[in-house]
């Protein structure tokens, strides 16, 4: 197989009048009520089997979206429509340890490829792939739990891989709403009233991508898969779907292999343990603190009252708790400015001790002080390793490779730790912290600018509600010992951290269709252009290149420094940048321009207007 495999568009026909569905579908949680068309094109509706309360107005992400009214229908029609079948490149799907793709129709020159067929194919790729690896004898069958995200297309892939895992001989066992953390956590659980462990668990989630997005984590209970994993099922997805080409393909109903299970109780209730068992088993360790949490409209809500509130802390001006996966509010991101901008509005205005916030499927997350200073990127991972260099002192801190300098100064000068500074990529810290162990080398963090966080303790799931967790043991500690400034405790532990007044993140573009790549791929020429910066900054006394560096040219001078590196799946060349001035920013950035100029496929534009005189 070439991995070519299918597209699935469902077109159903509509007159120009708004025509009503008879029904209407309650998703998990959620009460139903009408939203507006989606677009016409030429008479025809872009559909793709979302139920009615999952449609809304689109105008924040897309442009050309034509209202034509209300309407109800029934996310059951996908159960008895057949789907047409088009062929698409199932390993474009990959995206390094995951799997994304389009999910909704409706954006311009974003085509449908993560259709229930496709989905179908891939979650029964992962039953093949769990059956070779778990050897178990006849007398049981394995179970795979499945989660998803709040986003529109959830249910419709939900259906589509509980088919696809049923139909490959294992049990479905569904948790509707949940988070990617929880997910694996069911990997581990021996709880049989909660039908754990699971053998394999699918998280349904395209983290903070837009709202047309959707996609899948894989998990054991030895972690996330890795992309060769993911590229095995990718190529098994493909055998089975080509199956589906030659016999013809039709909905199942895999109600008999189904069962569903409320896991984020359980899930919560470990986090709750948590934190009492740090407090010393106090009840209510955290009562008197007021907390916030901002979920943007993710799966994260359930944090306010199931961990929170149980814990006594006060929770009101929490916001976009529920779930939306339109994200009318903001971009459930926390690197996104306009994300960090809301928690910390809803902090200020609520006099909170500590505001909270998560990503779309809680395996990341950031953090705000009473005062309103942010506690994300450089500062989170500054405030997490003073947390885990007090209870492991001179260990290792792996992180990505855009980390400043200054934070390198602060875990091994201020804190008597180690920084190891490693590639993009959370998958690629977490196992470059599992490697250092391996081989001697004590790490228990290993952590991203992006909000990515594992911990050993915590099998190195990168859990954004356990790096909060870890900050709550620290404010009942505090508070036990009879501290009562609310999270000064937490700033009091990243002060002395040297943060630069410039930092900057430019993408400089490769265009792929330019005759200069003369037939290579944008990885080659991205290499290219990597390898001509490294041999022009030799020959510049005014610049000095990283002794110890594992990913692209990371470059001193002029007070600051530059990272030129390639993205990990994009057709970009990131260039970040920090100095202690404007001025000292452009002089490193005018170093870079000149040494690229000649590539001529390479959009520069973004760095051109960054270094022109102001």
């Amino acid at each position: 197989m070439s991995g070519k495999v299918v597209q699935n568009v469902f077109i159903a026909q509509f007159d120009q009048q708004n025509r009503q569905f008879g029904t209407q579908y309650q998703r998990d949680c959620c009460a139903p009520y009408t939203r507006t068309l989606p677009p016409f094109h030429g008479g025809k509706l872009a559909w793709t089997s979302i139920s009615s309360m999952q449609m809304r107005n689109l105008p924040k992400y897309q442009s050309g979206f034509v209202n034509r009214g209300t309407f109800y229908c029934s996310a059951a029609s996908s159960a008895t429509a057949i789907p047409s079948l088009d062929k698409v490149d199932f390993l474009k799907l990959q995206n390094g340890s995951d799997i994304r793709g389009v999910a909704v129709s409706g954006v311009e020159g974003e085509p449908v490829n993560l259709t229930e067929p496709v989905t179908e194919a891939i979650a029964a790729a992962f039953a093949a792939w769990l059956l070779d690896r778990k050897k178990v004898d006849a007398s049981r069958k394995l179970r795979v739990s499945i989660g998803h995200d709040s986003r529109i297309s959830a249910q419709q892939l939900q259906d589509a891989v509980s088919r696809g895992i049923a139909s490959g001989g294992l049990d479905v066992v569904q948790y509707g709403l949940a988070s990617t953390p929880a997910m694996f956590n069911s990997t581990l659980t021996e709880d049989e009233a909660f039908l754990c462990p699971a053998d394999g668990a699918i998280m349904i989630t395209a983290s903070h991508l837009p709202y047309n997005r959707n996609g899948f984590k894989f998990f054991t209970n030895a972690g996330g898969l890795g992309k060769s994993d993911i590229k095995d099922i990718l190529e098994r997805a493909a055998n089975i779907y080509s199956d589906f080409l030659a016999k013809g393909y039709s909905v199942k109903n895999a109600s008999e292999s189904v069962k569903k299970v409320d896991y984020m109780t359980v899930y919560a209730s470990d986090l709750v343990k948590a934190v009492r068992k740090a407090a010393g088993n106090i009840e209510k360790p955290l009562e008197g603190f007021h907390i916030v949490v901002d979920a943007g409209n993710g799966a994260g809500g359930f944090f306010a009252a199931k961990v929170l509130e149980p814990l006594g802390a006060i929770t009101s001006g929490s916001q976009f708790l529920e779930p939306d996966g339109m994200f009318p509010n903001h971009i459930p991101n926390p690197e996104d400015k306009a994300a960090m901008k809301a928690i910390t509005e809803a902090v200020l205005s609520n006099k909170a001790d500590l505001g909270i916030i998560f990503d779309t499927d809680v395996d990341r997350s950031a953090a705000v002080d009473s005062t309103g200073r942010e506690l994300n990127r450089n500062r989170l991972i500054a405030l997490m390793s003073a947390i885990v260099l007090e209870e492991h002192p001179g260990t290792t801190i792996v992180t990505d490779s855009v980390t400043s300098d200054g934070l390198t100064s602060f875990i091994e000068k201020k804190l008597g730790g180690k920084h190891h500074r490693f590639k993009r990529g959370y998958k690629n810290v977490i196992d470059e912290a599992i490697r250092l162990n391996s081989v001697g080398e004590e790490s228990h963090l290993a952590i991203e600018t992006s909000g990515h966080g594992a911990l050993k303790e915590n099998h190195w799931l990168d859990d954004g509600a356990y790096l909060m967790v870890k900050l709550l043991n620290k404010l009942a500690s505090a508070r036990a010992s009879g501290r009562v400034d609310g999270s000064k405790v937490l700033t009091d532990l990243v002060e002395g951290l040297e943060e630069p007044p410039i930092a900057v993140e430019l993408r400089l573009k490769i265009n792929q269709s330019h005759p200069d790549l003369k037939g290579r791929s944008f990885r080659e020429y991205g290499e290219a252009v990597l390898q001509h910066l490294e041999n022009s900054i030799a020959s510049n006394p005014k610049l000095q290149k990283a002794p110890v560096n594992y990913e692209g040219v990371r470059v001193s001078g002029f007070g600051g420094w530059f990272l030129l590196r390639l993205s990990l799946h994009d057709p970009v060349l990131p260039l970040n940048i920090e100095a202690p001035s404007h001025e000292d920013a452009v002089k490193l950035g005018l170093e870079v321009a000149s040494a690229v100029k000649e590539f001529q496929a390479l959009d520069t534009s973004a760095l051109d207007k960054f270094v022109q005189p102001q």
